[in-house]
């Protein structure tokens, strides 16, 4: 317990172990202030059902109901977006935050489109490309890329110029400089970026699910809210928070599996 006390120091690491015995209790305290409200009739159960009501939902939805074939949908929806995306904006962030004269060039545009709700083009999507993936793959695609591309720009910038200029005094040449400095140095920090975009993307194929769809967790989601089925709906929500977790914990372990010089 000494060394889980003297972790309450700026930047100070803790055991794994420790890390989940943290995150445990904080789930069952939430997990407990969810079943005082609800199992004491504090809280109508229509409006917040109880923690035993959504279990029992959650089962019924896994085991009799197509909910596994929405999730996987909803899963390849929101991949299939995001690496395209990814694979768009990393020579576009890399670029950006290298090269001023491609700075200027891309960047303000970008900037503009970033504040373009991608919601508001659900129904412009709807008419140029129809109902179908396309569509929603699409609206993945234009929330995700300008926030990647931007945000790889700045770790591009984090980069230290002292790294750069002391590689021009080992023999690296201007043209190698992206590929052996710039890129190594902030690949750990563009991991960083993907898991926080793809966070993101969950909630832009929700969005998306919810108009013109026959599948999906968000097209469950609002049939559950015309059925008035408000444990369908935490299910569905709760459902997404964990599939969430579960990426977030992998890039986790990928970030200090391929960069553990960073961690």
């Amino acid at each position: 317990m000494n060394s889980l006390l003297d972790a309450f120091m700026p930047k100070e690491k803790i055991k794994s172990t420790h890390v989940f015995f943290i995150a445990t209790v904080a789930f069952a305290i939430i997990l407990g202030i969810w079943a005082v409200f609800t199992l004491t009739g504090k809280v109508d159960p229509f409006f917040l059902p109880p923690p035993t009501e959504v279990v029992k939902t959650a089962i019924n939805l896994f085991t009799q109901g197509d909910f596994i074939k929405d999730i996987g949908i909803t899963v390849f929806r929101v991949m299939a977006g995001f690496i395209i995306a990814a694979v768009i904006a990393l020579p576009l962030g890399l670029m950006i935050g290298t090269y001023a004269p491609v700075s200027a060039f891309l960047e303000y545009v970008v900037s503009f489109v970033r504040y373009l709700p991608a919601s508001a083009f659900i129904p412009l999507f709807i008419l140029w490309i129809g109902i179908d993936e396309p569509e929603k793959i699409a609206v993945i695609i234009l929330g995700s890329l300008p926030q990647l591309i931007l945000m790889i720009a700045t770790n591009v910038r984090n980069v230290p110029l002292s790294m750069i200029e002391v590689s021009y005094t080992l023999g690296t040449t201007k043209a190698n400089v992206l590929w052996k400095i710039i890129l190594p140095k902030a690949l750990p920090d563009i991991m960083d970026t993907f898991r926080t975009v793809l966070g993101w993307a969950w909630t832009y194929v929700i969005v998306a699910e919810l108009v013109g769809a026959s599948s999906g967790i968000g097209f469950m989601i609002i049939q559950s809210q015309r059925m008035m089925n408000t444990a369908n709906i935490f299910v569905g929500i709760l459902t997404i928070g964990l599939i969430g977790m579960i990426i977030d914990v992998l890039f986790k372990i990928c970030h200090k599996k391929f960069f553990f010089w960073n961690n």
